[in-house]
């Protein structure tokens, strides 16, 4: 790839690769292009600058739950973090500065955003048209998006009624000051522990209504000193080490979540007490304290919720929300509770990944359609149906124990693989064959039972609604992840020669693939 090509007159411009987003997923894949001296990509972020999920979520108290030397590119350490679980904006600052570094900024098209990807069959290149209705076209598309970029609003009756300010967590209003009010937040996940205990000093009352109570352990944050950033700096060999102890610590988790979830019971043990210490209202503890195994939904880290929680400016709700009226909210007790604002901690539709009417593979099929019992890819990351389609942070990458930066670099590392395939054997299209993802994904569903995530009746943002499947969560050691994507394997795959090159002859066979294979 060199530059990309100018369309004629009404032809639209046309890109060897397109990267949907600019987080994590998209800054690293851009990165990685570069280095390798490509330049025909672009990168299309709906927002006004750099870094994803840590650019849109601003609100008080965001914060990574993952330590900063091992949230973060291997190939961009950053011996300056401040802290160990780095707040919002030094992320975002590290993400900006990374994409800066590498001048992705001539290659971002800013608030634009995707309004649909369309195969176009004949000519072996996607459509891209955006909310503006520009179109241009693209050999391939890596998708960056992530599982958590669409915010959910729960499904309550009269919530349009309310005519206080009502705001979703990812979309903080900075504008509306809740010094004095009465705010009422929905959930209790991971978002609204970190939020909580910044606005409950500023509130007159905050009302906190709880569905399912999470589990909660101790946050072992710290702020590294002037000396320990400069030894970093002066020394990357230790920061490499820093951050392969780190990985080691955090992976050896992966035992109780997977094999062993009797050994959950340390995790349960440290929860249970820090409740005890920091709630000293019986009563309140029991209303606090989840009933289901721990390590089925997310685990949280806070040393701050709980006491928060405790204060007397502060009520936990926990009877169902029947309805919204104009000022208040009303439980199914019969309770109302007068509101001034209400924030929205209801988290993501994750089961989604995509809107309908985004993406159109073969056929003109939608990719949820493909889908019927959740989203699935073969190793997370390639689609039946969809060639030339890469999904970064795909079905199943998802980690209850690591650091998905680690998953993201592997799926990178087999996307390069697919390009260098394509140029290498003179290839339009790589697609997925339907029995390779069928067979990846019976294994990987297999391995899913006996997991926590699958024990007893507990049900989290990783099942999908109608099959119950886990579509979120990769079921193993990433280390195994990352051995599999190591190496891009044409065999499991249908190749699609050029045009120019069908006739000519090549080192190793084109495995075209057969007609019912397409379909």
């Amino acid at each position: 790839m060199n530059a990309p090509r100018q369309g004629g007159a009404g032809t639209p411009r046309r890109y060897g690769v397109l990267i949907v987003g600019a987080g994590f997923s998209g800054i690293g894949m851009a990165i990685r292009l570069r280095q390798r001296g490509e330049e025909d990509f672009v990168i299309y972020e709906k927002e006004a600058g750099f870094g994803g999920t840590w650019w849109v979520n601003q609100y008080p108290g965001c914060a990574c739950d993952i330590p900063s030397h091992l949230y973060s590119f291997s190939f961009a350490p950053n011996p300056g973090w401040t802290r160990r679980f780095s707040a919002q904006p030094e992320i975002r600052d590290y993400l900006i500065d990374c994409a800066e570094r590498h001048g992705l900024g001539a290659y971002t098209r800013f608030n634009t955003s995707v309004k649909s990807l369309r195969w176009l069959e004949e000519q072996s290149l996607w459509e891209i048209t955006d909310e503006r209705g520009e179109t241009v076209h693209a050999r391939v598309v890596v998708t960056g998006t992530g599982a958590l970029s669409m915010p959910r609003a729960p499904d309550i009756p009269g919530i349009e009624r309310f005519r206080g300010r009502i705001f979703h967590s990812q979309r903080w209003a900075h504008d509306y000051p809740l010094a004095g009010k009465r705010v009422g937040v929905i959930g209790t996940g991971a978002s609204a522990i970190q939020f909580i205990p910044a606005i409950q000093p500023q509130v007159a009352k905050l009302v906190v209504f709880q569905r399912t109570a999470p589990w909660i352990i101790p946050k072992l944050d710290r702020v590294f000193s002037v000396a320990e950033r400069k030894l970093l700096h002066a020394a990357p060999w230790l920061q490499k080490l820093l951050r392969g102890a780190i990985y080691t610590a955090v992976e050896a988790r992966v035992l109780g979540f997977v094999f062993q979830p009797r050994l959950m019971a340390l995790h349960r043990f440290l929860a249970l007490t820090l409740m005890r210490c920091q709630v000293r209202d019986r009563a309140l503890r029991r209303r606090l304290t989840p009933d289901y195994a721990i390590g089925c939904k997310r685990i949280l880290i806070s040393n701050d919720y709980y006491p928060a929680i405790a204060q007397p400016n502060v009520e936990l709700v926990t009877s169902d929300i029947l309805e919204i009226t104009e000022d208040a909210l009303v439980t199914r007790d019969q309770v109302r509770h007068p509101l001034d604002a209400l924030i929205l901690g209801t988290g993501f539709s994750a089961n989604s990944l995509f809107p309908r009417g985004m993406i159109f593979g073969r056929q003109g099929r939608d990719l949820l359609d493909a889908w019927p019992q959740g989203p699935e890819a073969y190793k997370g990351t390639t689609v039946a149906g969809y060639p030339n389609l890469f999904l970064l942070m795909g079905p199943n990458t998802g980690l209850g124990h690591n650091s998905i930066v680690y998953m993201i670099e592997s799926q990178i590392a087999y996307v390069l693989g697919a390009l260098d395939a394509m140029a290498g054997q003179g290839l339009a299209s790589v697609e997925v064959r339907p029995q390779a993802q069928q067979r990846f994904n019976d294994q990987l569903h297999g391995r899913m039972r006996g997991t926590v995530w699958s024990r007893g009746q507990c049900q989290s943002w990783y099942l999908h609604p109608q099959s119950g499947r886990n579509v979120a969560l990769w079921p193993g050691l990433t280390w195994v992840f990352r051995r599999q994507t190591r190496r891009f394997d044409t065999e499991a795959y249908c190749l699609k020669p050029k045009l120019a090159e069908q006739h000519q002859s090549h080192e190793q066979p084109i495995q075209a693939c057969r007609q019912e294979e397409v379909v």
